[in-house]
């Protein structure tokens, strides 16, 4: 498998993560210390602490995506190892985070780092359980799950544009087609009757191989493909 990274782009927005949790960390610090030694001044004290959560959520965000060790693309690499030549992995480089191309077709891959029981049902996607530490997580040290459908039909569009602008026009776009991974051993998935693939991100590599062996993707179509996107990391 080739692995074509956007390490420039890693390298900024693991900085941006790392600034801005230690600035939400000073801003909240700071809140809270007006909030006590200067009980008039309330109204400053409240601002402070409403701008250091929102800086400590911008802070999670970047610092899951490219600030962890092993990073996200490190990760997903490791997952896939074993497959074939014929697969690429472009990390950062496209419209999508985390695009594969190769015998399986063309797959985003969404990751997801939530720890607890995620859920199918009424047509979404929820995390449950956990109690007060988990509540408490969601607020101030993991990121919320959000709305993966949402996320997925931005991503969808946003690949189809771009396929849309790098082939020649008259050109048959790719069929698109999306998995979540989670990568938190310590996620409970419940999600049988969801209609995007959900897995554990060990589940992922033999996944993979499946979909080749029921819908090969053909050997042109994947030259076609990979022939208008990067050819090389950004570094």
């Amino acid at each position: 498998m080739k692995i074509l990274t956007h390490l420039v782009n890693i390298e900024r927005n693991a900085k941006i993560g790392k600034y801005t949790s230690l600035a939400s960390l000073v801003i909240l610090a700071g809140g809270m210390y007006i909030s006590f030694a200067y009980p008039t001044m309330l109204s400053v004290s409240f601002i402070a602490l409403l701008v250091g959560f929102v800086l400590s959520q911008v802070g999670i965000y970047f610092g899951n995506r490219w600030g962890r060790h092993p990073r996200i693309d490190e990760r997903l690499t490791a997952a896939l190892k074993g497959l074939t030549k014929d697969y690429t992995l472009y990390n950062f480089l496209t419209p999508v985070n985390h695009l594969l191309i190769g015998p399986a077709g063309v797959w985003i891959i969404e990751p997801y780092y939530q720890r607890g029981r995620i859920v199918y049902e009424g047509n979404k996607w929820k995390q449950k359980g956990g109690g007060f530490m988990l509540g408490y997580l969601k607020l101030f040290a993991q990121e919320g799950l959000g709305r993966p459908d949402f996320e997925l039909k931005t991503d969808i569009e946003n690949l189809t544009k771009g396929f849309k602008k790098f082939l020649n026009e008259g050109e048959e776009i790719p069929q698109i087609n999306v998995a979540l991974v989670f990568t938190d051993d310590r996620v409970d998935l419940q999600t049988g009757d969801a209609p995007i693939p959900t897995m554990k991100i060990e589940q992922l590599k033999e996944f993979i191989r499946k979909s080749a062996k029921q819908n090969p993707f053909p050997p042109a179509e994947i030259n076609r493909i990979c022939a208008v996107l990067p050819s090389e990391n950004i570094e």
